[in-house]
């Protein structure tokens, strides 16, 4: 006994109403074909990068660590305006040698930029970074207000 895959659409295929949604969504199929490129997982390619990020916090702290492997430290800069603070940069491309044949390239290259919201309780002008190893680490210290505080309960 040989298997054969049921597929709905063959038995609901003599229902009028199932047949004109079949052809509809066949005819949406087309129209969005026409408009995207083919999408060829094998020899994608990137348009633009994004490094990934960490972001954790303490009591005293919230902390960004973001991998920027290949990206040397003067071509990375941190702004912070209107309690936004942006990472931007660019991992430059490897010169090609002229005696190597190169058969697949996987690394991303280009500029990139990451933009974070900071609560307000954030002290502006403690905020420390630091590369090290590839990684960028930015420490942003809270505000005394924004620090949990413990109350004591007296018992009377």
């Amino acid at each position: 006994m040989a298997i054969t895959r049921w597929k709905p659409e063959r038995e609901l295929s003599s229902w009028s109403p199932f047949r004109d949604l079949v052809n509809m969504q066949r005819e949406i199929g087309r129209v969005f074909d026409g408009l995207l490129p083919e999408y060829d997982a094998e020899n994608a390619v990137i348009a633009q990068w994004a490094p990934r990020v960490d972001v954790s916090e303490n009591k005293d702290a919230y902390l960004i660590k973001a991998e920027l492997p290949g990206v040397s430290r003067s071509d990375v800069k941190i702004t912070l305006h209107d309690n936004v603070l942006t990472i931007k940069g660019e991992k430059k491309e490897e010169k090609e040698e002229k005696d190597v044949n190169v058969h697949r390239i996987e690394r991303s290259f280009g500029v990139f930029e990451r933009a974070f919201s900071l609560p307000l309780s954030v002290k502006s002008d403690k905020i420390d970074a630091s590369f090290k190893d590839g990684v960028l680490s930015i420490t942003l210290p809270k505000a005394e207000e924004a620090k949990p505080k413990e109350i004591e309960v007296k018992v009377s």
